[in-house]
């Protein structure tokens, strides 16, 4: 097999269109030669959050002209790739779809590979193509749909061991912004005007602190964020700017302590199968929260253990993880044909009971 790989990524799962050229050369370090994307702001903006139908649409309009860029900012041609990798799901539907058969038509068109990937490897991977993090380690994947602790083996090796039995962390942010006024997409607009805010000011629960496990909750905790809004509207007929940071600070300070305390009991867990070179990560696009980050860190640095986090252009959605899964699954021989099948739902641990429940299209998580 080829000791240098050059894979070139698509992603498009949600409202981010990426495309991205990695290469590894023997056994240095993976480079990133281009990473494109093309963001959907403004498209879903007057909505309050992201419409699926819109964003397939731009998908559809963008993908080709993000592999174009891609590929002339590595200043390499289709033809020099070794395989292209996509988003497999999970997703929304119709973009995972639109990547899906773009990914088809430059892999029989160029006679190339495919590789179908799933998203949250791409960001379960991330640590390794950033920081050649060795197997196995603790990621903690918390993103705008998805929260879980994993315990990372391998390229298809993950045990989950614990997440978000509602709201993930990443939705809890966008409603909360919603329910504030705040822009979308709602954890940089909430992390914002926490920093202008007093978190001690409202008393919200810590979901789940009382029970046993990794597994969290965040509906909760949005509720009570309602009811003190509603409070101080009653109180005062309306909300001052102070009052709107200090209810996003307390929030915030919420979501930190609960995943600073369900990060120690996986750290737990994780630490008692004796890894040799223990190590904390953290993906997905909510760990670009630095307040976040810091209490993860503090936490790992307590246990005495690694901790990573990708760089924030790397924790968002974008296409340089799924080529560096993609290379992964390269490296083990893993590829698929053209009858990939774009997935809705697809879980990274297959072996555990779903937590949000299961229907036609499969297990949520």
């Amino acid at each position: 097999m080829a000791a240098t790989l050059t894979i070139l990524g698509l992603e498009s799962s949600c409202d981010d269109t990426g495309a991205a050229v990695v290469r590894q050369r023997d056994d240095a370090a993976p480079e990133i030669l281009a990473n494109v994307v093309a963001g959907q702001g403004d498209l879903h903006a007057a909505f309050g959050g992201v419409v699926p139908e819109i964003a397939a649409r731009a998908h559809v309009e963008k993908l080709d002209l993000c592999v174009e860029r891609a590929l002339e900012e590595a200043g390499l041609r289709l033809s020099d790739m070794d395989a292209v990798a996509v988003t497999a799901g999970p997703g929304l539907i119709g973009g995972v779809l639109a990547g899906v058969m773009c990914a088809k038509g430059l892999s029989a068109g160029a006679g190339l590979p495919l590789i179908g990937v799933n998203h949250l490897a791409g960001h379960a991977l991330t640590p390794r193509l950033t920081d050649d993090l060795a197997y196995p380690y603790l990621m903690l994947l918390v993103s705008g749909g998805h929260c879980q602790f994993l315990t990372v083996g391998g390229a298809e090796d993950f045990s989950r061991l614990g997440g978000t039995i509602d709201d993930a962390p990443g939705e809890a942010f966008d409603k909360t912004a919603k329910l504030l006024g705040l822009p979308q997409p709602g954890g940089p607009a909430v992390e914002a005007e926490a920093e202008k805010g007093d978190a001690t000011r409202f008393a919200f629960p810590r979901p789940l602190l009382d029970r046993p496990g990794c597994d969290m909750s965040f509906s909760g905790l949005k509720t009570a964020l309602l009811r003190a809004r509603d409070a101080v509207v009653v109180e005062k007929a309306g909300l001052t700017e102070q009052d709107r940071a200090d209810l996003c600070a307390g929030f915030q300070q919420a979501v930190c302590d609960v995943l600073a305390e369900k990060t120690r009991r996986a750290l737990a867990e994780y630490m008692a199968e004796e890894p040799e070179a223990p190590a904390l990560a953290v993906a997905g696009g909510v760990a670009a929260n630095k307040a976040i980050r810091s209490a993860l860190e503090a936490v790992a640095e307590e246990a005495g253990v690694a901790f990573t986090a990708p760089p924030l252009a790397l924790c968002t959605d974008n296409a340089a993880m799924i080529a560096w899964a993609g290379m992964e699954r390269y490296r083990l021989g893993l590829f698929d044909d053209l009858d990939l099948a774009a997935h809705p739902r697809w879980p990274l641990d297959q072996s555990s009971q779903p937590m949000l429940g299961s229907g036609k299209r499969g297990a949520k998580a």
